[in-house]
């Protein structure tokens, strides 16, 4: 779902954003591309997780097959589809479910990621895209005219929960000895839980993506906030290019009229460049027209 979306989105531009200001245009199929990537990863690392843990013993109360017969441990492993584990103690060593754990918890932050990225760009100054609200469903039961990302929100929330307990895990590897006890109270609780949740934001994830509702007139203003600023860099390298001007001399002239629009309400980047001699003698009405359309 997350790679059509990629696909039907990769000729739509939008704006890229660096420490949540506007930095330069992409498409909305990239952002759709790096989650797809991301996503991927994470399914190899569960696969390589699902094989660590899936192993078993029967060595006796510490190892040593002391009372019982190794065939007899290498049966039951292979009636329950495990691997014998290579060297246990009275116990399977936890570092293989501190790493089952990190994984749920790597793969709750990615798509804690994905949600963070649709509420921030569901946000009522921009609404450039949308998940999914469902006729007569409230958003708030003093405001009727509200529309809340709740499911993204749910899926942050619950990652927070999973990555939480990914700390339990790394601090049940340190048993004392061959053994104790101290572990098992806590997995209990963090494994299937871990489990149950990252299955359910999944789940939602896909349901988000696959009714995501996406507006190409929103996007398109947006990438006129600035207007222009997001091609400053492209005007930057055009200067030295084409003028032979050394980057910072070129820096300092582009970032003047940057500022200046900033402090304006009205006052394009375009308007400005076209107007300081420093910038005509160098690039011409058309090179500005290429840069800035």
């Amino acid at each position: 779902m997350v790679r059509e979306k990629a696909i039907q989105y990769k000729n739509l531009p939008c704006i890229g954003r660096s420490h949540g200001i506007h930095a330069e245009p992409m498409t909305l199929g990239l952002k759709f591309a790096l989650f797809f990537e991301e996503l991927n990863r994470n399914r190899k690392r569960m696969a390589e997780a699902r094989n660590e843990i899936a192993v078993g013993k029967l060595s006796g109360a510490v190892g040593t097959y002391s009372n019982i017969d190794p065939e007899i441990e290498t049966y039951v492993c292979e009636k329950m589809g495990l691997r014998v584990d290579p060297i246990a103690t009275q116990v399977v060593s936890r570092d293989r479910h501190a790493f089952y754990l990190s994984v749920l918890g790597v793969t709750a932050s990615s798509l804690d990621r994905m949600a963070t990225e649709i509420r921030l760009l569901q946000k009522t100054e921009g609404r450039e895209v949308e998940e999914p609200f469902s006729a007569g469903q409230k958003g708030s039961s003093a405001m009727p005219h509200k529309r809340n990302p709740v499911i993204c929100e749910r899926i942050s929330g619950l990652s927070r929960v999973i990555r939480a307990n990914v700390n339990v895990g790394l601090q049940d590897v340190a048993l004392w000895h061959e053994r104790d006890i101290s572990h098992s109270s806590a997995e209990r609780v963090v494994l299937p839980d871990s489990t149950i949740a990252l299955e359910y934001i999944l789940d939602k994830m896909l349901f988000v993506i696959k009714n995501l509702h996406v507006y190409p007139d929103a996007i398109e203003r947006t990438l006129g906030v600035t207007r222009g600023l997001v091609f400053s860099q492209k005007v930057l390298l055009a200067l030295i290019e084409k003028g032979k001007i050394i980057r910072e001399e070129a820096y300092l002239i582009v970032q003047e009229h940057a500022m200046a629009v900033w402090a304006s309400q009205s006052e394009t980047l375009k308007s400005r460049l076209e107007k300081d001699d420093r910038v005509s003698k160098v690039l011409t009405q058309k090179d500005l027209d290429d840069i800035l359309k």
